[in-house]
């Protein structure tokens, strides 16, 4: 049963004509109408055409505009990195130790970091962090020596895109409270980094087939994909 304040709402946007991110960020926001600060949502839709179960979209891109989230970090690394981990302001940091509490169910944090040289002794924890979306990887920046650089990128803005097994990719790209500039920012590196991953993929066509953008307790417009500005 919807609330009164859902009701509220701009019913039919389904029926509304495909428009630019840009001209519809100001209903976006207009629609969040709850007390808290609520997130602005992209849901993309891949097109017919790619074979689903052969596409493989696993990126990260680093938003310009931030996220506005507060990431906790841990870093397994070796025990003359830990000081440059915490100098680097990771939340959590070890090594042998950790990774046996790690393996007892300690999983207490929301993006992991290991520097190579600990990845044998981490890989063979797949079936705790695999399924929580945690295990570490290079093309997502988190098996790295440069430590610092990990940590930074890991709690300044950076997200992950992946496609679900349907194909299907949802992302957010950040707060109402955020400027308008921020958010178009922000949606702007998610198209060009799409746009990167076709290439890296060899797909043919269109990648991605409809743009639909929502916020946290809002209603769903459909996106006409490009910049009008």
């Amino acid at each position: 049963m919807s609330s009164k304040r859902f009701k509220k709402l701009p019913q039919k946007t389904k029926n509304l004509g495909v428009e630019f991110f840009e001209k519809l960020l100001p209903q976006l926001k207009k629609n969040c109408t709850t007390k808290f600060d609520e997130s602005l949502d992209l849901s993309f839709q891949i097109n017919n055409k790619q074979k689903k179960s052969e596409l493989n979209i696993r990126t990260v891109v680093n938003l310009p505009g931030g996220t506005g989230k507060k990431v906790k970090v841990a870093v397994i690394c070796e025990d003359n990195k830990v000081q440059e981990a915490k100098d680097a302001g990771a939340d959590i940091v070890g090594s042998d130790e950790f990774i046996e509490k790690i393996k007892g169910g300690a999983l207490n944090f929301e993006k992991l970091i290991c520097t190579p040289g600990m990845m044998v002794k981490l890989s063979k924890l797949g079936k705790v962090l695999g399924p929580k979306g945690l295990m570490p990887n290079p093309k997502l920046g988190t098996v790295s020596d440069n430590i610092k650089n990990a940590v930074t990128n890991a709690k300044s803005g950076q997200v992950e895109i992946r496609n679900d097994k349907d194909g299907n990719i949802g992302v957010s790209i950040g707060k109402k409270s955020f400027s308008d500039d921020q958010l178009i920012k922000n949606y702007n590196a998610i198209l060009e980094t799409l746009e990167k991953e076709k290439s890296n993929n060899t797909l043919k066509g269109d990648l991605i087939k409809n743009v639909f953008a929502t916020s946290t307790m809002g209603v769903s417009y459909k996106v006409k994909l490009g910049k009008s500005i």
